[in-house]
């Protein structure tokens, strides 16, 4: 299989694939009726990124905006939450936090087929390789650092101070995680793996001691972000999907893969920092990076970081998996999907690899 660019895989958008079409006139009849300074006509084309929630971006001649939807046929329990989505932007917008600015959520299936959101269009730059090909070590370390004091926001607030204080049971987080994400393995598992099963039997027993409740985002990494586009300032953080009450440095942890994220052929996975001189990059080492996220929050992930690693990797191979049974069934998203799916072995033997450095046998 040819090796995908990313960036080039990921960036603007195509024809809305068949499956996931709906009717545009609809979509502009009620936008006519429920926006303010709405008007038509309305162009739809779908986002190239993005794996489970379709995406769209619809176009009129005075302003742009984006369009999130549950896709449509048999869902695994408690995903695509778009409503979620759509109440944690709105929370955070309200604290001048860098999210797109929510416009408007629908639950009547009957204008796209399926519940959504719209909200505003944000013009700037997405990294889809993390260690930033064509960039310069100055403009890299600027960018991480701006990632990470971004993250180290988002956990510095109470979620009842931003009306989300029920947003989530927030404590046993990763508990609760390990147990959610067994399941949806279970529900869309293709294919036998060892280190799965060894992780589903020993994590549930070396669950790490609970870090602070904070809001988590569930999947914060530099493609999920939206970079002004002559500095190193986020405009807006992308994909709440996963977004919930839970261990601030578990969230931390998952951002963390990136440094160990096993390479795989197709470039269809999320991206990788191993191999890479990060010095000459000028991306800073994984020991500098929580140091700089310890500096700003006072939270420390090093007592338990290896358990927190073997959790997220498991995590990761279980969400690869839904998004291989999707494919299976029919309503995959991105046309990357088959690919994405090869990866979930590598990843669960990177996850096995860490559980066996905390003392796994």
């Amino acid at each position: 299989m040819q090796k995908i660019d990313r960036q080039v895989a990921f960036t603007g958008t195509k024809d809305v694939a068949e499956p996931l079409r709906f009717d545009p006139a609809g979509l502009e009849a009620h936008l006519a009726r429920e926006v303010p300074g709405f008007a038509g006509p309305l162009q739809v084309r779908q986002f190239k990124g993005g794996q489970s929630n379709p995406t769209y971006l619809l176009e009129t001649p005075s302003r742009s905006y984006v369009l999130r939807r549950k896709p449509p046929g048999k869902l695994l329990p408690s995903a695509h939450a778009v409503d979620r989505e759509f109440r944690v932007i709105q929370a955070l917008a309200a604290r001048g936090f860098p999210v797109a600015e929510p416009v408007l959520y629908c639950a009547d299936e009957s204008v796209t087929g399926t519940p959504f959101y719209v909200m505003g269009f944000v013009e700037g730059r997405v990294f889809w390789n993390p260690e930033m090909p064509g960039s310069n070590p100055r403009e890299r370390a600027s960018i991480y650092d701006a990632m990470v004091a971004t993250l180290a926001r988002l956990h510095s607030f109470e979620p009842a101070a931003i009306g989300l204080v029920d947003f989530g049971r927030g404590e046993n987080y990763v508990a609760r995680q390990v147990d959610r994400w067994s399941k949806q393995y279970r529900a869309s598992q293709t294919q036998a793996i060892d280190e799965m099963e060894r992780l589903i039997e020993w994590l549930p027993a070396h669950i790490p001691p609970a870090g602070p409740v904070r809001l988590v985002h569930g999947d914060y990494r530099l493609d999920n972000m939206i970079f002004e586009t002559d500095s190193p300032r986020v405009l807006a953080v992308l994909d709440w999907e996963l977004s919930t009450l839970g261990d601030a440095l578990a969230d931390f942890s998952y951002h963390l893969m990136a440094w160990h994220m096993p390479p795989d052929d197709t470039g269809a996975g999320t991206g990788s920092l191993v191999g890479f001189d990060l010095k000459a990059l000028g991306i800073p080492s994984l020991a500098d990076y929580v140091e700089m996220y310890r500096a700003r929050t006072g939270f420390d992930p090093r007592p338990h970081l290896a358990t927190y690693l073997a959790y997220n990797f498991f995590r990761i191979a279980a969400i690869l998996q839904g998004i291989a049974g999707r494919v299976r069934d029919g309503t995959a998203t991105n046309e990357h999907a088959a690919a994405k799916g090869q990866m979930v072995r590598p990843l669960a033997e990177t996850a096995w690899r860490f559980a066996r450095e905390a003392g796994a046998r």
